[in-house]
């Protein structure tokens, strides 16, 4: 759904997501945290809370978190400490988890990204920004097993002690539209810096969204979560329907009841799954096992200094140096792939904006519609650059360079030249050539002519178009308008 009043009604949106961090073992023990193991062959005696177990932090974990503060122009606090988060949970062994409560590693920031609304005429591209309130590091708890049992549940506490981050928006979004385009734009932050690898489908990233709807300038209705959405459709789905839900449930003249919900893909709804709970039904309190965590500035500079450029930098040198609308920039650094075939493309070209329409433009569609990676195109950067300098210098028009490039991505040859030679694609520029033709053009054509001296720029077209055909489509259009203008006056 779009940003708009639906049935008198602004929709409020936030979110919490769990990016589950890429270091090589727990945030306090050292068992591993690979994917797919058998259940509960990675939980050491710490994961476990076996007596006398005391829990270390892992300092990768702590520099991811600062690595992902750098990324949103967030602070990194130079104290936080870690509390214990009671509660009941088949698969929490403790009956707690460690978590950060009162004083969080990383403090506010901001997610920027383009939301595109409309369609053909009245398509437009807005700047959105959404707030961030924190990022903490916590723990994960195990997972329940139901469908390999019959009558009881299994536990497996294998992700028992991974890492997360938790990072927590204001609720600013006001649409279903918003909140996708917010969770990708952060989706593409996590794994470009390298902190999460982001695979949705084994939980890697997971998004809670907190849905509420209100009369416009009234204040915010209840909110109810929606728990674990690991697919962008899914979220969208999630939250349409939430919020008509809620709208319906107001308008009948009931009250929206606090609550965590999942959704279901198979019928579409949310269903409720708890009573939300609040900060107080958790417990909290300082973890006498973990002393404040500290990070210094020093810390906080070498892990700046070792950091790969951030996508909104790169996207800012994009415009600069090479001359690019910020649209553009800031969709060629949806990826580092994206963003290195870019760079490689223009710097051979020499075309900068050339080689952006083509990336957005015809590969983009066909790596969307083939679902695969631009690293696995079959057509490179190095053979796009030299078939936008044939583009450039006249050889061929952007007709036929349609043409090459269906050749190319088709396999049917590897050399631009060649495949230009071998379908007799190259432009006809000879000066001499075109003017006989636009000749005859003219002296078939006399009422278009009259037409175009009364005024009639439609004419002028209908020569350029009979041109055109009568060179079989290989003059340079440039060329023709050029000449036909000279010679009508």
């Amino acid at each position: 759904m779009t940003a708009k009043l639906i049935q008198g009604y602004e929709v409020v949106i936030g979110f919490e997501t769990h990016a589950q961090l890429s270091t090589q073992s727990k945030i306090f023990s050292r068992a591993p945290t690979a994917f797919g193991a058998e259940p509960n062959t990675q939980a050491c005696p710490v994961d476990l809370a076996l007596p006398g177990t005391l829990p270390v932090m892992n300092k990768g974990a702590v520099e991811r978190a600062i690595e992902f503060g750098l990324a949103v122009n967030a602070t990194i606090a130079p104290r936080s400490i870690f509390a214990r988060k009671n509660y009941f949970y088949p698969d929490l062994p403790k009956g707690y988890q460690i978590s950060q409560y009162e004083i969080p590693v990383v403090q506010g920031g901001v997610v920027e990204f383009y939301l595109e609304t409309g369609k053909g005429a009245d398509a437009a591209r807005e700047k959105k920004s959404v707030r961030l309130v924190r990022a903490h590091l916590e723990e994960d708890a195990g997972k329940s097993l139901h469908e390999d049992f019959v009558g009881q549940s299994g536990i497996d506490l294998n992700r028992a002690g991974t890492p997360l981050l938790e990072i927590v928006t204001e609720p600013d979004m006001r649409s279903s539209d918003e909140a996708v385009a917010y969770a990708k734009e952060l989706h593409k932050i996590v794994t470009w810096i390298g902190i999460c690898d982001g695979n949705m489908q084994e939980g890697s990233f997971r998004c809670d969204a907190n849905v509420s709807v209100r009369k416009p300038g009234g204040p915010l209705g209840t909110r109810r979560e929606i728990k674990n959405l690991n697919s962008f459709k899914f979220m969208q789905q999630a939250i349409d329907f939430e919020i008509r839900w809620q709208i319906e449930e107001i308008e009948d003249g009931r009250a929206i009841q606090q609550a965590t919900v999942l959704f279901d893909p198979d019928t579409g709804e949310t269903r409720a799954m708890r009573t939300k709970e609040d900060a107080a039904d958790y417990r909290y309190f300082p973890d006498p096992d973990l002393p404040p965590l500290v990070v210094a500035p020093e810390w906080v500079e070498r892990v700046r200094s070792e950091m790969a450029e951030l996508p909104r930098v790169m996207a800012a040198r994009f415009v600069r140096d090479y001359g690019l609308p910020e649209y553009d920039a800031t969709t060629l650094t949806q990826s580092k792939a994206m963003a290195a075939y870019f760079e490689e493309a223009a710097k051979a070209s020499g075309q900068p904006k050339l080689a952006s329409n083509w990336i957005m433009g015809e590969l983009s569609r066909r790596i969307n519609a083939g679902e695969i990676t631009i690293d696995r195109a079959p057509v490179g950067p190095d053979k796009l650059a030299t078939l936008i300098g044939r583009i450039n210098d006249g050889t061929i028009s952007n007709n036929a360079a349609r043409q090459v490039f269906d050749a190319l991505w088709g396999g049917e040859g590897t050399e631009v030249d060649a495949i230009i030679d071998a379908q007799g694609l190259r432009q006809m520029n000879d000066a001499g050539a075109l003017e006989k033709i636009i000749d005859e053009v003219i002296a078939a054509n006399p009422d278009n002519v009259a037409q175009f001296k009364a005024g009639k720029d439609k004419a002028f077209n209908a020569l350029v178009g009979q041109a055109m055909k009568a060179s079989k489509g290989k003059a340079n259009p440039a060329q023709v308008n050029e000449l036909l203008k000279k010679k009508l006056g």
